[in-house]
């Protein structure tokens, strides 16, 4: 008998203890650590570290920063990750849980860019390297193929190709610096 009230005893206290108030803080207190949490992850995730902390991103965020790669000549502009990866909260959250849970391929799915895209930044610096890649031979930006994607030469954490290479000889190829690769 002692036993069942001891019990029944120590079931009040629960109830006492557990009040809908108190139910309320508590739940009030988690989801405000939480909006708290993921303004400072989103804050966090603004800064190009924070990509290179990711042992599948380390090799991308290095090309950024030390490398001859366009990445890296974006990175001296002030360019920084999230200026070309635009990523919703929705959309980081989800690469975050791919990470941890290991759901994700290595290498990591190239990824693709439109010609748009990059016009957002470059428009007018594009006429300027159609004028200024006027070689006597020939002019990569005014291709005979026509309008092609600029991802098609230039890459950003990878060697740029010439792809005029695969079948044209020219000598301004010569005057390329070796963060291009030139096919043959």
């Amino acid at each position: 008998m002692a036993v069942e009230v001891k019990n029944s005893e120590s079931q009040a206290k629960k109830r006492a203890f557990l009040t809908p108030k108190r139910i309320l803080i508590v739940v009030g207190v988690v989801l405000a650590l939480g909006v708290v949490g993921a303004i400072a992850l989103n804050q966090l995730s603004k800064n190009p570290a924070f990509c290179g902390t990711c042992h599948i991103i380390k090799p991308y965020y290095e090309s950024w920063k030390n490398s001859n790669l366009l990445a890296n000549k974006h990175a001296a502009q002030g360019v920084e990750c999230l200026d070309c990866h635009h990523k919703s909260y929705l959309e980081k959250a989800q690469e975050g849980i791919n990470y941890i849970t290991g759901n994700y391929s290595e290498p990591l799915e190239k990824l693709t860019f439109t010609r748009e895209q990059c016009l957002e930044c470059h428009e007018e610096d594009y006429e300027q390297a159609v004028a200024a890649t006027e070689f006597e031979e020939s002019n990569p930006h005014d291709s005979h193929m026509g309008e092609i994607e600029c991802t098609q030469c230039h890459q950003m954490h990878d060697k740029s190709k010439v792809m005029c290479s695969q079948c044209h000889t020219f000598s301004w190829f010569e005057e390329l610096d070796d963060s291009w690769e030139i096919e043959s």
